[in-house]
């Protein structure tokens, strides 16, 4: 068996499929390099980004899967689960060498790992709409750490530009430091010198970064929240279910309840 490094990225991944069927080899193993650790008696071959070969990849499984599995192969990839890379490779293995429409055969392993990791994104992608808080900042900037436990941000640039599109925003993905930023126009990808000045490792912002009137609307929202809390209704089971404590240090009426 060979093991294919590459960079975790989507081109890398079309990459390494292109270089199956070029090589030739009997088997592979898919590695994200930050997660390679070389042993002797391993065969390695380091797989370099090449977007001409991603290209051809992708317009080979344009040809052969319909917009939702597209759609959901490129989901599937934001995991960064190394299975999911490994089932990735070995489904567009699959769909290539087989007749137009193998995609619908639950019965493959990699067909149905795939449609099962979908189904953990889009849940994750749900919550970040959900939880997802802002905090004004002193120069008009509203800012939102958040750590999802799959890459999400680019699901949800398009929801939050929507949503909130007649102001500046900030989200940042504090575990993979990078973020999404909107400037009234269009959202762009930022890097951690972008928000040098924040820490990402705290949730709140210090006082001399936010809005004077950040504290005020806060408090607020704690006391409509408690307002529409009905203690005879509460369900700790089902509410944990749907709002995971992970999730509570990002939320501000659970201040002080983690």
């Amino acid at each position: 068996m060979v093991t294919y490094v590459f960079d975790g990225s989507f081109e890398g991944l079309l990459t390494c499929i292109f270089e199956f069927y070029e090589q030739k080899p009997k088997a592979v193993q898919l590695v994200w390099q930050k997660y390679h650790q070389p042993t002797m008696l391993q065969e390695t071959t380091t797989i370099i980004s090449s977007e001409s070969k991603a290209t051809r990849v992708w317009k080979g499984l344009q040809k052969k899967l319909s917009a939702q599995w597209l759609k959901r192969f490129y989901m599937v990839h934001l995991s960064e689960l190394p299975q999911a890379f490994q089932d990735l490779f070995y489904f567009a293995c699959y769909i290539f060498d087989n007749p137009k429409g193998a995609e619908s055969n639950f019965g493959n392993e990699h067909v149905m790992a795939i449609s099962k990791i979908e189904k953990k994104i889009i849940r994750e992608r749900h919550r970040m709409k959900a939880f997802i808080r802002f905090q004004k900042t002193a120069d008009g900037m509203y800012y939102a750490p958040v750590e999802p436990d799959f890459n999400v941000l680019p699901l949800i640039g398009t929801f939050f530009k929507n949503r909130y599109a007649d102001q500046k925003w900030i989200i940042y993905d504090v575990k993979r430091k990078y973020g999404l930023y909107y400037d009234l126009h269009t959202v762009t990808e930022i890097s951690y010198e972008f928000v040098a000045a924040i820490d990402p490792k705290k949730v709140n912002l210090p006082t001399e970064l936010i809005d004077s009137r950040e504290e005020l609307a806060s408090l607020l929202w704690k006391d409509y929240f408690n307002s529409t809390n009905i203690p005879a209704r509460k369900n700790m089971k089902l509410h944990l279910q749907h709002v995971p404590k992970r999730y509570w240090k990002y939320l501000n009426e659970k201040e002080g309840k983690n």
